[in-house]
């Protein structure tokens, strides 16, 4: 048999869509990106910064990888020539461990090497090996979650297992270089023999290279979070012990029993032992650094004395402010473990021992609340974890060697990372994602079909629902100015816009929790009062809706019942943005809260008059939407006076979001 001849004029195996996504696509945007946007002085990827690039479709919010692979364009370029300017050595300190979830860490110190020269089938080996062996390490972290790991690994990334372990936006960019036939795909184009070398840009090898260390930075915090501290963390615990100047001498045996009795999985003894002693070591740093030493020993029954409450107030009991805040918060310069900027020692205390809704551990141990016997391992690891942080903060930073370094390096990211939980903030946070999930269930009620409702009926109700939908966009509109710019959208704003992506990337906002002042936690307990009732709506209507669909569909209603179920019909057609909608506004003026009441911008009894008003209609949304009750027609007069009212408020520039600009 002839061997077939191919025409010369061959000159690629991509498809032109294909070759156009990945050999032009993202070299588009001309910009130049500072590469540390994207990293922090240690080298540690900061992930915010890299899904802040990722692009999303209006019609269903799933990933544009067109629009996302061109806005990352400048980024991998910029991860390319950052890897280039580091020397092989630089590169193993700063890296190399991030690279041991993987167990193929020399593979991917030969893929640094490759990138060095440009020698373009090197780079496509590079590439072909890290994809290899990064999908067989995700495989891994798939079975902490779950069993039967996906074979196809498209599957794989979209899986939820992983999105728990990662975050869903992590995995998202992760999908852009690989696993769909949507994104880049580079795995595929290769492993299949469809590139050719110089089809593959050396800038997505060197980016696939940094989020894989990127997600072993994840992957150890998450095993910090879930697992047990290791016996060589431990091991360094009882060195750092012995050096630390935040230990008093002769409280040393209380300390090391403490890690024994963690060791021998005695956790409540081992919490009971170091929480006075974490009290003696903050008091003795109290009575430095505010300059009363007297204050360090135990004082006389007939006066007072220093405890983790006046240790942690924001001012001492004579006005002054007090600095122990202020020293906890200062970085460790130069000391031991460089990764320790910002650390939040006085928000985890505040979780942990002082919040109303926080676990309050010392008073619940010391007061007998608590079961010796089944005492959380978890709560203990998070409080041992928490002292080492604090021994190493305080420690000679000659104490420990490089290897050590790299092994408390993870929990010292962990710690850095630290936001509080239990501060009414973090907990409004909680609440209006959880109202958010609850809303998007309603897609998959049961309905009884348009066709079985009346006709005039179903028009009339149609108009109604209608012009409050129209209300709410307009609303949208005024509002897309305070909002992240990949959400802007005239096109779809309901359903673009009053997403739960939306509201996880306003709650992921930093704010300031410590010693939050009289008007923000006030502001915070409306906001609180609001999304409860929005979330008790969403609870009765969809019980409500399921039982009448049933009774529908068994025809137990009676004419009265019918009548009153196609007005719930109607009802929830745009009850859903309103609550959106509502969650939107409080999330905004959450983020906007602290500063505009520390710069003293409102009025803030006409605000809080506001706030009380929509509380007011949530309260009679509640109300309205009860089984008992069943006032629909009322519920859409009372929407419509609401919104109407938001409106001019936002349109008068009124709210807190509008202040802080």
């Amino acid at each position: 048999m002839a061997a077939m001849a191919l025409p010369d004029s061959i000159t690629t195996c991509l498809s032109q869509p294909v070759h156009y996504a990945i050999c032009k696509l993202g070299f588009e945007k001309k910009d130049t990106y500072d590469i540390n946007n994207v990293l922090s002085g240690n080298g540690e990827v900061c992930w915010q910064a890299v899904t802040e690039h990722m692009c999303y479709l209006e019609s269903d919010q799933s990933v544009d990888y067109i629009k996302s692979i061109r806005s990352l364009g400048p980024v991998c370029e910029s991860v390319n020539f950052y890897f280039k300017s580091l020397s092989k050595e630089q590169f193993v300190i700063q890296y190399a461990s991030w690279f041991h979830w993987t167990n193929c860490t020399e593979v991917f110190l030969e893929v640094f090497d490759v990138l060095q020269y440009t020698q373009t089938t090197e780079i496509a080996l590079g590439l072909m090996k890290l994809t290899s062996c990064l999908e067989r390490a995700l495989g891994d972290v798939y079975l902490l979650k779950g069993n039967d790991c996906p074979f196809l690994l498209r599957d794989l990334l979209a899986s939820e297992q992983l999105a728990d372990v990662f975050g869903q936006a992590v995995m998202n960019v992760l999908r852009v270089f690989i696993g769909s036939p949507h994104g880049l795909n580079l795995r595929n184009v290769l492993w299949h023999g469809f590139a050719s070398p110089q089809e593959i840009p050396a800038k997505y090898c060197a980016m696939l290279l940094l989020l894989t260390a990127g997600l072993g930075q994840l992957l150890q915090t998450y095993l910090l979070q879930t697992k047990d501290l290791n016996d060589e963390i431990l091991s360094i615990a009882e060195e750092l012990v012995k050096s630390s100047s935040f230990v008093l001498k002769t409280m040393l045996p209380f300390w090391n029993a403490s890690l024994t009795a963690f060791r021998k999985s005695r956790y409540a003894d081992s919490v009971i032992l170091l929480l006075p002693q974490l009290e003696a070591g903050l008091r003795l740093l109290f009575a430095t650094t505010n300059k009363c030493p007297n204050r360090l020993l135990t004082a006389e029954s007939s006066a007072f004395y220093t405890t983790f409450d006046e240790m942690l107030a924001k001012h001492l009991d004579n006005e002054e402010v007090n600095q122990l805040p202020v020293v906890l918060e200062e970085p460790a310069m130069e000391s031991v473990l460089k990764v320790f900027y910002g650390f939040v020692i006085v928000d985890f205390l505040w979780d942990f021992l002082n919040h109303q809704e926080g676990p309050r551990i010392r008073d619940r141990l010391s007061h007998g609340e608590i079961n010796l016997e089944t005492f959380p391992r978890e709560v203990a690891n998070q409080i041992i974890g928490f002292a080492i942080t604090i021994l190493c903060r305080f420690s000679d930073e000659d104490m420990c060697s490089f290897q050590e370094h790299m092994v408390l390096k993870p929990l010292m990211n962990c710690a850095s990372c630290y936001r509080s939980r239990f501060h009414p903030i973090s907990r409004l946070k909680k609440q209006v994602l959880e109202c958010m999930k609850s809303i998007h269930l309603w897609p998959e009620l049961p309905i009884v079909p348009e066709e079985q409702v009346e006709k005039i009926k179903r028009l009339e109700a149609n108009a109604e629902a209608d012009t409050l939908i129209l209300m709410i966009s307009e609303i949208i509109s005024q509002l897309q100015h305070y909002m992240p710019q990949n959400f802007c959208s005239s096109d779809d704003p309901i359903n673009s816009v009053l997403t739960e992506r939306l509201l996880v990337e306003l709650c992921d906002t930093r704010i300031c929790t410590l010693y939050s002042p009289r008007p923000v936690l006030e502001v915070v307990v409306v906001l609180r009062r609001i999304s409860a009732q929005c979330h008790q709506v969403s609870q009765q209507v969809i019980a409500g809706a399921g039982l009448r669909y049933t009774q529908w569909v068994n025809k137990t209603l009676r004419s009265r019942q019918r009548h009153n179920y196609r007005r719930m019909l109607n009802s929830i057609k745009f009850l859903s943005p309103v609550l959106r909608l509502i969650l939107l506004l409080i999330t905004l003026e959450l983020v906007s809260v602290h500063s505009v009441c520390k710069k003293n911008l409102f009025d803030y009894q006409q605000y809080l008059k506001f706030l009380k008003s929509v509380l007011q209609y949530t309260e009679n949304l509640v109300t309205y939407t009860s089984p008992e009750k069943n006032k629909w027609d009322e519920t859409t007069e009372l929407t419509k006076k609401t919104l109407i009212k938001i409106r001019k408020i936002s349109d008068g520039k009124l709210m807190l979001m509008h202040l802080a600009t």
